[in-house]
């Protein structure tokens, strides 16, 4: 593994150009394959996608609707499937140049990057989507009949899902604040009051939904998450 690492560091610029090249159509291979996949099971990811939905009939409303959702629902299941695979890659073509230092605080950053955020879709699909429908159904309940277009029901779910996982980066980005010295756990332990009022600004715009309930509970995990970003860097001494 040294040997190759030394032989990669050797090489011209135009030499690890192609190594990226190659690296990154391999992950787009990847990307493909796996977006087909998902095209040919949509039924079942539909399926999954529809449970917080609680039994609502869903239409589609204008020709090939459920066509153009199918592919766009292919597309970023790919894409969050996929996207381990791609990180991956990445590392594989930096880790030759970083000192052990370096290779050190990288690798932990990548894979709880990672984690975090599928720990996120996951929130967003569990709690968040799930609170948010309700909202909706119950608000017009006994004066419209909940009959919700296939496209757009999926819109909003994806966003919800994409933005809730955005969402739980938030760690990673104190940490890598920490660790460049641009600010301390003690000094973020400081704006705790700033971090309150920021997290329910960013719950109402991350979140697709307009109902406060949905919002609270975006801005309590971003809360949560702030505080573990401080621990995590009280952990490492920063």
């Amino acid at each position: 593994m040294t040997k190759n690492w030394n032989n990669n560091a050797n090489m011209s610029i135009f030499e690890h150009l192609e190594e990226l090249r190659q690296r990154m159509a391999l992950a787009l291979a990847i990307f493909i394959i796996i977006t087909i996949a998902c095209f040919l099971y949509n039924k079942n990811i539909s399926w999954l996608l529809q449970q917080p939905a609680n039994g609502i009939k869903f239409l589609q409303l204008a020709p090939g609707e459920y066509f153009f959702a199918s592919i766009k629902i292919a597309i970023y299941s790919g894409f969050l499937i996929s996207s381990p695979f791609t990180i991956y890659q990445l590392i594989l073509f930096i880790l030759p140049g970083l000192t052990k230092k370096e290779t050190s605080l990288l690798i932990p950053i990548l894979i709880s990057s990672i984690l975090l955020f599928f720990t996120g879709t996951l929130f967003g699909y569990k709690i968040l989507a799930p609170a948010a429908l309700k909202f909706f159904i119950t608000y017009g309940e006994n004066i419209v009949e909940p009959i919700w277009s296939f496209e757009q029901y999926f819109n909003f779910i994806l966003l919800l899902l994409f933005s809730t996982g955005i969402a739980f980066q938030l760690p990673i980005i104190q940490i890598i604040l920490g660790i460049t010295n641009t600010l301390s756990s003690s000094q973020m332990l400081r704006y705790w009051k700033y971090t309150i009022f920021i997290s329910t600004i960013l719950g109402a715009i991350l979140t697709p939904s307009t109902d406060p309930l949905t919002q609270i509970f975006m801005s309590l995990a971003i809360t949560l998450l702030y505080l573990v970003g401080i621990l995590a860097l009280k952990s490492i001494n920063k």
